[in-house]
Order: structure tokens, then C-alpha cells, then sequence
């Protein structure tokens, strides 16, 4: 059989040759500070504090880790992180599908004022006095609500999601099924979300990375430790590290620095493994998404 496959020329080849290697080489600088956190997080301290520690775990233990989970807050933290991470997540999509669907119709009377008004927010800010003071007036303070309810809705992913809808759901759809008797609302429900798999799983990865690391919110307006999130519940850990630290001895102080620094890689890993573990199972439906949705505007 006559082959059809077609040859690169000399020009093509070394222009491919230097993308490869590009590439590897950014792969290497984002793979390697990962790879090194974790192995760090499961060395001693000594090998941390003397530099040995470049690639693989050097002396492991597992001191790191014992000294978070002996805390009883962490897992405390981690349920409510949980709780803030999947119930806002909900609110979120919905709301956002909710808002971004009828603006990407074009029979939709004043879609585009809208569409400033949304776009405003992101240029201007009312500042933090404001903002605490509209989550105080609506009784949210040391509430979940006031870590989910003022991060609901992300212009950015509006904007991204209309697109989408935009661009992939034809407005021929909607009027075939509208002359066969189907309401706006089941159109939405039975036909346009089953085919928007692909940005559902950009805006759910967007909107979940967001509240898992939620911070500032929760700082602001929480003050019940048991309602701290994750993110709070770390930085208390290392604070209160940080303050014994100044009345111990030399030998008891150096011991002390070994396990900070451990405390810091094994709670950046514990802080972030759960979202690392849940992207790959989106990636394709992300990317898809994400390319989608940057097409039209």
C-alpha cells in the first residue's frame, strides 16, 4: 500500500525538535517544586535543615503529618471545608447557569445592559468596610453563609459560560423545541445542560478551587473556631508554633524549627491533595470547556 503519511521537511523537524524541548523544560520547572514539596514533607528535620533533601525523601518520617492530625482542628477544619467546598460549589453552578444561559439569547430584552452592569463589578470595588458591612446587615456574620453566599457568582465564569451556550447551543434547537410544546425551563433542564458537560466541569473546578481555598472571607467575617475552615485552621497551627517557639531553650527551640518546617510542607500537601486527586478526573471536560468558551464573545 502507497503511504500517505506526509514527510517533515529539515526546517520542520528542528522547529518541532524546540518545542519538545521547550516543553519539557517547563514541564521539569512545574514538576519539580511539587515532587520536592512531598518529599520534603517526608523527610527528617535534620536532612531539611542541613539541604539534603533535593529529589527523593531523605531519612523519612512521617513527624510532619503526626503533628497536624494530633491536632483535633484539622479534621474539624477539613469537614468544614468540605461542607463550604461542596454545598458553595452547588450554589455556584447553579447560579451562574441560571444567570449565563438567558443572557446568551438573543431574545432576551436587555441582556446586554445586564452584561455591563456585570462587567463593572469587575473593574470597580466598594472596598472591605462595604463588604462587611452588607454581609452584617443580612445577619451572615459567623454564619457558612458569609463564606459562601458573597463568592456565589463569578462574573469571569458568566462570561465564560454564555459563551459556551452561545456557541454551542444553536438557537434552532430551542425554537424546534419550543414549537413541540417545550417550556425555557425544560429546554434548559433536559436538553441545553446535558450537553454543557464540558463547561459544568470548568465552573465546578473553578468555583470548588476557590472555596477549598477559601481565606479571607472566612478570616473577615468567622469567628467561632469551630466553623474555621481548613486554610484558617493551618495558619493557627503555624502561628501557635511560631509563638511557643520564643520561650524555649536551645535544644528544645531547634527541635522546635525542625517540626515547623516540616508542619509547612506536610500542610501545603494536605491543604492541596484533594484538589490535585479531583482534577484529573475533569481534565478532558476542562480543557473542552475552556477552549469552547474562548472561541465567541
Amino acid at each position: 500500500m502507497q503511504s500517505t503519511s506526509i514527510k517533515n521537511s529539515l526546517g520542520d523537524k528542528v522547529f518541532l525538535g524546540f518545542i519538545y524541548a521547550f516543553l519539557f523544560v517547563v514541564l521539569i520547572i512545574i514538576l519539580y517544586p511539587l515532587i520536592f514539596i512531598v518529599s520534603t514533607s517526608f523527610s527528617s528535620g535534620d536532612a531539611i535543615r542541613s539541604g539534603q533533601v533535593w529529589l527523593f525523601p531523605v531519612e523519612p518520617s512521617l513527624k510532619g503529618y503526626e503533628a497536624v492530625f494530633k491536632n483535633p482542628a484539622v479534621m474539624i477544619g477539613y469537614l468544614n471545608t468540605f461542607i463550604y467546598t461542596i454545598s458553595g460549589t452547588i450554589i455556584a453552578v447553579t447560579l451562574t447557569i441560571a444567570l449565563a444561559y438567558p443572557l446568551s439569547k438573543n431574545t432576551f430584552v436587555g441582556r446586554n445592559f445586564i452584561m455591563v452592569l456585570l462587567v463593572i463589578t469587575m473593574l470597580f470595588d466598594g472596598g472591605l468596610i462595604p463588604y462587611y458591612l452588607t454581609v452584617k446587615n443580612y445577619n451572615m456574620l459567623d454564619t457558612i453563609w458569609a463564606v459562601i453566599i458573597p463568592s456565589a457568582v463569578g462574573v469571569w465564569q458568566v462570561i465564560i459560560a454564555r459563551t459556551f451556550f452561545q456557541s454551542t447551543i444553536p438557537d434552532e434547537l430551542s425554537e424546534a423545541a419550543e414549537l413541540d410544546g417545550c417550556s425555557d425551563l425544560r429546554f434548559l433542564w433536559s436538553i441545553a445542560i446535558p450537553l454543557s458537560k464540558p463547561i459544568i466541569a470548568v465552573l465546578v473546578l473553578m468555583y470548588a478551587v476557590n472555596y477549598w481555598n477559601a481565606y479571607f472571607d472566612a478570616f473577615i467575617f468567622l469567628k467561632s473556631k469551630d466553623m474555621f475552615p481548613l486554610q484558617l485552621v493551618l495558619r493557627e497551627i503555624l502561628i501557635l508554633n511560631s509563638v511557643e517557639s520564643m520561650t524555649m531553650s536551645a535544644e528544645a527551640l531547634q527541635a522546635r524549627q525542625d517540626l515547623a518546617q516540616l508542619l509547612k510542607y506536610s500542610l501545603i500537601v494536605i491543604s492541596s491533595g484533594p484538589i490535585l486527586l479531583f482534577y484529573p478526573f475533569i481534565q478532558k471536560y476542562f480543557v473542552k470547556g475552556m477552549l469552547i468558551g474562548s472561541i465567541k464573545g
